[in-house]
């Protein structure tokens, strides 16, 4: 099957708009919107229980909404036909029968979808497990079970993927090589979805980072955006600063004596503190890790429900 394709059309993506799930009372995913947009990998970010496994689940037709809507490539995911040529998906790699071989579980995965059985050895080859796809699965290891899962994601050759912690279970050659994966179907135009606990290996690997936590939509940016710490100023006058930045646009908050600035770069604070006659004792463009902005989203969130 030929993998090389066009750019893909504004409709291979996911749209989620107002998703609502509850089970009994518990309110799992609280008017949730969100879009996942080809030619980037997506992180899909959020601590235990802030309803990522079920916005998936959702999204894949495997759970019904209470309210809101989850489309893929402009319609539910069960309104689509041959689906596995539009999507693929890894949610649980345990998920396989243990009793089968790995190319035999595939080779019906195929069939259901009228995928031609060759693609069976292509995918298998892809993913490492050529060695191995005459072995029983129950057999493998945890690595192994999460690249038969990549392996079935792969088959249809989808627009779009998405994958629920992929990398567990893998040594650093395979989580290097599921992140190289990612990387290489994005800049090929698919839509790639992927939530991870792993917050180092989401820096290297998004493009772009979805965060949600109580069920609810916290930060939606891009890497580069949300991993930027600002500016930190420290002025003679701190007070009239904050008031002249805030004018110009800029979001302005106290920190340890100084102010820290988004929205400004650290040479246009330094024009306006002229302009105004403001002497600046500091001008510090800062940056901070991935985990450091989650924990900080997040524990807003949780200091709230609190």
């Amino acid at each position: 099957m030929e993998t090389a394709r066009a750019a893909r059309d504004a409709e291979d993506m996911i749209e989620v708009t107002g998703l609502t799930k509850r089970y009994g009372g518990a309110l799992a995913v609280d008017e949730l919107t969100f879009a996942v947009k080809p030619g980037l990998v997506t992180g899909f970010l959020g601590p235990n229980g802030a309803g990522k496994s079920t916005t998936m689940r959702v999204i894949l037709g495997l759970e019904s909404p209470d309210e809101g809507t989850a489309l893929v490539c402009g319609r539910p995911y069960a309104g689509l036909r041959r689906p596995m040529l539009r999507v693929g998906a890894l949610l649980d790699a345990g998920n396989a029968h243990g009793g089968r071989t790995a190319r035999g579980h595939l080779s019906w995965l195929a069939r259901s979808n009228g995928i031609d059985r060759r693609r069976v050895g292509e995918v298998l080859t892809e993913v490492g497990l050529d060695g191995a796809a005459d072995r029983r699965i129950g057999g493998f290891s945890l690595g192994m079970r999460q690249r038969l899962g990549i392996a079935g994601a792969l088959l249809g050759d989808p627009e779009v993927l998405i994958f629920d912690e992929p990398v567990n279970g893998l040594d650093p050659e395979g989580i290097r090589w599921i992140r190289d994966l990612m990387r290489s179907m994005a800049a090929d135009g698919r839509t790639v979805l992927v939530s991870s606990h792993l917050m180092g290996e989401m820096a290297l690997t998004a493009d772009h980072v979805v965060v949600i936590a109580g069920g609810r939509l916290i930060a939606d940016a891009p890497m580069a955006g949300l991993r930027h710490g600002g500016v930190l100023v420290r002025a003679a006058d701190r007070q009239a600063l904050a008031r002249e930045l805030r004018r110009h646009g800029g979001e302005v908050r106290d920190e340890d004596g100084g102010l820290r600035v988004r929205g400004l770069s650290a040479a246009r604070i330094g024009e306006l503190a002229l302009a105004a006659g403001i002497a600046l004792r500091e001008l510090t463009p800062g940056g901070r890790s991935l985990e450091e902005t989650f924990m900080e989203l997040t524990g807003a969130v949780a200091g709230r429900a609190s």
